[in-house]
């Protein structure tokens, strides 16, 4: 048996891990008595809370990359056409067979349900592009399972290259016109789920940013008892790492932009982030509720850790991967 990596907030430094100062002593007292521990081996991931909670196995499931498409498509085939041609081979992250990015969320969905998995967790870029055909097939694929599931969109879900418009605008138009469905008549901007015991809550940062209706409802959040996930697309920046860990990144904006051109689409704004976003990220990181973050978007399993927050960044589901994780009280 493998040994697991058991991490608390007190263990860090001895395992050579850094991070920025833990928070205010009524902070730091809230914290103690709801983040505990948490641990990870390969892609199991078990976090504990001092809270009172049911346990609750859950799946993270991000960045499939389908690219279903029927007739209903046809007159936007000079959006879709580059995404559409993509992810169409991709190696199993475990046994390296290869399969098509249908077939790896439909395997990866039949092993939540012969696990009994609780929930599902969707972090976005489920869809190359906002195809309706791969729309209504994830939700009913997601609704035979009986699994209860949460979506939060990514930057190619609700994307089609070359079309006018500005990222919000795009965003706006897509959720609405093609993606609905998956949000379950919540706000696709932000939305909570309460799961035994614990409240899921997704915010859409698919444009690298955030906007202030979305500050004031995680604020709302972190000021709770309960033990709170925070579901997003794109990893909180975090140092040393990439540029797709983008929101709040201090080098963020149109100058390390390459991929607008490739992407046809607006380049990120000129002068870096807003103020609201660089708020929610210090927000975030001092939430003394929140147990982890869970991300997507660059396509590598990944764990980083600030204020003792773990932020868990889940491998691409085209290849077949998801991170099981198990929330459970400490004893």
């Amino acid at each position: 048996m493998k040994r697991r990596n058991f991490i608390s907030a007190a263990g860090l430094a001895g395992l050579g891990l850094t991070f920025s100062s833990f928070n205010s002593d009524t902070e730091r007292k809230k914290t103690k008595n709801i983040r505990g521990t948490f641990s990870t081996t390969d892609n199991r991931v078990s976090i504990y809370t001092n809270a009172q909670v049911k346990p609750a196995r859950i799946f993270h499931i991000t960045d499939t990359h389908l690219s279903l498409d029927d007739e209903r498509g046809v007159k936007y085939k000079q959006f879709s056409k580059r995404m559409a041609g993509a992810y169409k081979s991709n190696t199993h992250f475990q046994t390296e067979e290869k399969y098509s990015t249908k077939e790896s969320f439909e395997n990866t969905l039949q092993l939540a349900k012969e696990q009994d998995i609780d929930f599902l967790a969707l972090t976005g870029d489920i869809f190359s592009f906002p195809s309706e055909a791969a729309v209504d097939w994830v939700f009913q694929k997601l609704n035979d399972t009986g699994i209860p599931f949460a979506y939060v969109a990514g930057n190619h879900d609700w994307h089609y290259e070359g079309m006018k418009g500005s990222r919000q605008q795009l965003r706006k138009t897509w959720t609405e016109k093609h993606l609905k469905p998956m949000y379950q008549n919540n706000n696709p901007l932000y939305a909570a789920y309460d799961f035994n015991g614990v409240r899921y809550i997704c915010i859409d940062n698919s444009t690298y940013e955030i906007l202030p209706e979305q500050l004031d409802f995680f604020k709302a959040q972190a000021k709770s008892d309960t033990p709170i996930v925070l579901l997003m697309h794109i990893p909180l920046f975090m140092p040393g790492r990439s540029m797709g860990f983008g929101c709040a990144n201090p080098n963020w904006g149109a100058k390390s932009d390459k991929n607008f051109k490739l992407e046809r689409r607006e380049q990120w704004r000129k002068g870096g982030h807003t103020k609201t976003t660089i708020n929610f990220y210090e927000k975030v990181f001092n939430a003394p509720n929140l147990l982890t973050v869970l991300a997507g978007h660059t396509h590598h399993q990944s764990l980083d850790i600030k204020n003792g927050i773990p932020q868990i960044v889940s491998g691409h589901n085209a290849t077949g991967y998801y991170s099981d994780i198990q929330i459970d009280s400490l004893p």
